[in-house]
């Protein structure tokens, strides 16, 4: 109140506005000599401009090549490093089991707020900052998304699999020339509909982004991934982005999705009203839970609807690209992994459609999978958390509570003291070796602790089904593999990832697999 007083005062005088910049210009000044000498921050190294400003930060974000900033940072300043006034980026990995506990964990911080869909009076999983409540919630779901529950739904994913064929075979025998990397998405995003929207989208089946989906989401993520980096404050001043063309496309989107999260609920409860509902996948689940728990409501079913379009389609295919870039990229590995597969098929130990139990089985699969994980994480992004009380010692540093800390996959990843000194090359042959289960303990690419990605299973069943299939069947010829690009605007994608589609003949017999 007394503010809004001093700025009515203020303006009513010529050149007021001139004193009102001037204050403001005066209180960062001050609050820049803070922050440099006597913040609790103040004796982390970082650049100067990201010590004064979370602006620094911000542009970092909006260029998408954080992850590479990030890592170039840690190279020349160290295991801890300033990269806002109030947060720092660590990247020790013995620093996960304290950042990312399971007991005692570092509760998240507002940064997750932007991506809320705000559906229902409880938040979904994703954004929810209460680390009592989102325990409490979670065990509401755990049983819904385990291995067990999905797999319960495995033909679903073996029907979208067998439309991805049908595409594929026409490309080979047309020889077009296709983003594979775009297909990928596609794929997962037909998955996501058999298993919470009762049906596919029509990605595959049509040949074409439905409902503008894909295009929409890459043109809102910039900004929204930029928003997650600035103060809150700064926050409000969001909605002057429905002025800049793509970021109003992506917010329609949004407001799409959402929407298509109502009706999908709406249309199953009718049919369950006339017991038409003839299959029990993942939304009906969500129903049956919703039956059980007075807690767990109409509007928590749908913002589960709406979080796995949002969220289930960009990680899962990012993660199935970079495997199968990689191994494209790197021969020895595809001539393993093939003969892997091929023997599979040989003995009888891989069936058609392939099994998730079955591909679990092969090792170099295994392995290739986990390389292509850490290589090249869904997120390339800090994941940051706020120091719980009583406050924590990492890295040889006291950090107080209610300070901001986090870890970014992309850097954990490429360490070289837990993944050897070639940790910045594809190598699945690491994860056969005596430390390779040691190794498991410092990946990051589903999250860690508490906050491990809730959707793991569903993106598991999809990757380790999907890659010997590909392998099984296909051969890839990588069109101007330069011409690859990442962004990493919070989701770490990849584009340009172009392929020419050949069928494998299998050699014995000499005809097409």
């Amino acid at each position: 109140m007394a503010l809004q007083i001093v700025l009515d005062y203020l303006l009513t005088f010529p050149n007021n506005l001139i004193i009102l910049l001037g204050l403001i210009f005066l209180y960062w000044v001050v609050y820049s000599i803070y922050s440099v000498f006597f913040h609790h921050y103040s004796d982390v190294p970082g650049p100067f401009w990201a010590k004064v400003s979370r602006l620094w930060l911000a542009k970092q974000v909006l260029s998408g090549t954080v992850d590479q900033t990030q890592r170039d940072l840690h190279a020349k300043y160290g295991s801890v490093v300033r990269i806002a006034p109030n947060e720092v980026s660590i990247s020790d990995p013995d620093a996960i089991k304290t950042i990312y506990a399971v007991k005692n964990a570092f509760s998240k911080t507002d940064f997750y707020t932007p991506f809320a869909p705000h559906l229902s009076p409880n938040e979904d999983l994703f954004t929810q900052r209460d680390e009592k409540h989102h325990s409490y919630r979670r065990r509401f779901v755990n049983n819904i998304y385990s291995l067990k529950s999905v797999l319960e739904s495995e033909p679903f994913i073996d029907q979208v699999t067998a439309v991805f064929r049908t595409r594929l075979d026409e490309f080979a025998v047309s020889g077009q020339i296709i983003d594979i990397g775009l297909w990928l998405q596609m794929y997962a995003f037909d998955v996501v509909g058999e298993l919470f929207y009762g049906k596919q989208f029509g990605f595959l089946k049509n040949s074409h982004d439905y409902e503008n989906y894909i295009d929409s989401l890459d043109a809102l993520l910039p900004a929204l991934s930029t928003i997650c980096v600035l103060p809150a404050y700064v926050r409000p001043l969001q909605v002057f982005g429905s002025l800049v063309p793509q970021i109003r496309k992506g917010k329609t989107c949004y407001d799409k999705i959402v929407l298509a999260a109502k009706q999908v609920v709406k249309e199953r409860q009718q049919l369950m009203m006339t017991d038409k509902v003839q299959r029990t996948d993942i939304l009906d689940k969500l129903f049956q839970l919703s039956a059980d728990k007075e807690d767990f409501s109409i509007p928590d079913i749908e913002t589960e609807a709406w979080v796995s379009i949002f969220a289930g389609s960009d990680t899962t295919s990012i993660a199935t690209r970079s495997i199968l870039y990689h191994l494209l990229m790197t021969p020895d590995a595809l001539a393993k992994l093939t003969n892997e597969v091929d023997n599979a098929v040989a003995d009888g130990t891989l069936s058609d459609p392939i099994k998730h139990s079955e591909a679990v089985k092969l090792p170099y699969l295994s392995a290739c999978c986990k390389e292509g994980f850490r290589v090249h994480p869904s997120v390339g992004m800090s994941m940051p958390r706020h120091v719980s009380d009583p406050g924590a010692t990492i890295c040889g540093r006291y950090f107080a509570p209610g300070y901001r800390v986090g870890m970014s996959a992309a850097v954990v990843h490429w360490d070289k003291s837990i993944f050897g000194q070639d940790a910045d090359v594809y190598n699945p042959d690491r994860w056969l070796q005596p430390e390779g289960k040691e190794m498991e303990r410092y990946l990051l690419h589903f999250g860690a602790g508490t906050r491990t990605c809730i959707g793991k299973n569903i993106a598991l069943a999809e990757i380790y089904k999907l890659i010997p299939d590909l392998v099984r069947r296909y051969r890839f010829e990588v069109i101007e593999p330069e011409k690859v690009q990442k962004h990493s605007f919070w989701f770490f994608k990849q584009t340009g990832f172009n392929v020419r589609v050949h069928r494998r003949e299998r050699a014995s017999e000499g005809r097409l697999v």
